[in-house]
């Protein structure tokens, strides 16, 4: 332990002689990792951003969509969700709780006051604000009798409410949706964006409402959210969904599903996958430049042990071993690179924050506690690395040679 104290010592008093030279070798181990925790900051920051949106939401909520292929849009015979499906799983499906069928209303817009907007209008039941742990900010959700009594209301998102230039809390006020007059009745919490697209800009009225509005003419895009109280029956539940659907759409047997059943969360689950995958390439890629920084400080490396030929056959004279003289040398090596790894990370996070401020509606960049540990431990292995040769080559120094060096 002496002994390594000693070489620690003596190779903090080395690069402390040549402060600039040392800074300056740091600085391609420093720019890589800077560059590293940048991009993933930025990567992990959004990721972070997509996980929140959809936190509440339990993974005992599953959602029933219909399923098409390439075919279906090249003929145009696009498969949807019908209502009688939405009734055979609210009746026949045992272990299924809440269930929230979600249409989307075809409308053409939406005024106050003289002032328009074209929101997306949706039409769902009461049970949405529990499956999907939504709630309102002002006012309330619809309610059964709304549903029941086929009420004009609407709650709509804090998007619309800023375009039409209604008041901070919009309750009591009319508008008119698709032509047709709605009470609203209250505004939900807002969302935020997601790639630029706003999740407050809607409308949500009473289903049987949108049903009324969509007529008989044209079948509905329709999805439907339900949830399984039970989270060990959460599988049990989704094979006996499947059965009834197949039924309700008189599928037979041996034809494939044209519809399908995921877990709520299952979309947040592949966007994590594919944003630490991603993670990972832009991480490898961008790491390509530590390397870079490996060489430079083997090269210094090489020509201080030139420069210090005198002094190791000196050290030698008065007895270190060759041992002393690899691990001094490495050690050298292995703080240079750690020296700018560190401080490549706080820059990094520093310009990931920066970028993130420059780019509208984007969320903070994050950095994880494993890429800052993981970042720290590259840079230093990457000095020991290419700090074995110089090491090397001064440990095998003869020391008669190296008193007589000039």
């Amino acid at each position: 332990m002496n002994v390594f104290l000693e070489a620690l010592r003596a190779a903090l008093t080395s690069l402390m002689a040549h402060r600039l030279r040392s800074f300056l070798t740091t600085l391609g181990i420093l720019i890589g990792t800077a560059s590293v925790i940048a991009v993933v900051s930025l990567v992990q920051g959004f990721s972070e951003s997509i996980k929140a949106q959809f936190a509440d939401i339990g993974g005992g909520t599953l959602t029933l969509r219909a399923e098409n292929n390439n075919e279906n849009f090249r003929t145009g015979k696009i498969n949807n969700i019908r209502f009688k499906d939405v009734e055979a799983l609210r009746h026949r499906v045992p272990g299924v709780g809440a269930v929230a069928p979600m249409m989307q209303v075809q409308a053409t817009g939406a005024s106050y006051k003289g002032r328009t907007a074209t929101p997306d209008v949706f039409a769902t039941t009461a049970e949405f604000q529990v499956v999907r742990a939504r709630y309102p900010e002002f006012g309330r959700f619809i309610v059964e009798s709304d549903d029941r009594g086929h009420r004009r209301v609407a709650v709509i998102g804090t998007q619309l409410r800023d375009d039409l230039k209604m008041p901070d809390n919009p309750v009591g006020e009319f508008l008119t949706v698709g032509g047709e007059w709605f009470k609203v009745v209250g505004m939900m919490e807002k969302r935020g964006e997601i790639l630029g697209f706003s999740q407050d800009n809607y409308v949500i009225i009473p289903f049987d409402v949108g049903r009324a509005m969509m007529g008989h003419t044209q079948e509905p895009f329709m999805s439907v959210s339900f949830t399984v109280p039970k989270l060990e029956e959460v599988e049990t539940v989704r094979e006996r969904v499947k059965r009834a659907i197949r039924q309700s759409r008189d599928l037979k047997p041996g034809q494939d599903n044209d519809f399908k059943v995921e877990a709520a969360d299952s979309v947040v689950k592949q966007f994590g996958q594919i944003t630490t995958m991603a993670t990972a390439v832009l991480g490898g890629i961008v790491s390509i430049s530590l390397l870079v920084g490996g060489i430079g400080i083997m090269n210094i490396m090489l020509v201080s042990v030139t420069e210090r030929t005198r002094e190791i056959g000196i050290l030698k004279a008065l007895g270190a071993t060759r041992r002393d003289i690899l691990i001094q040398f490495l050690l050298e090596a292995g703080l240079l690179a750690l020296l700018g790894g560190v401080i490549g990370i706080v820059l990094g996070f520093v310009i990931g924050q920066g970028v993130a401020a420059l780019i509208p509606n984007f969320p903070p960049a994050s950095v994880p506690l494993w890429v800052v540990i993981a970042a720290a431990g590259f840079s230093a292995l990457v000095g020991v690395v290419f700090g074995i040769m110089p090491a090397s080559k001064a440990a095998s120094l003869d020391p008669i040679e190296s008193l007589r060096y000039e």
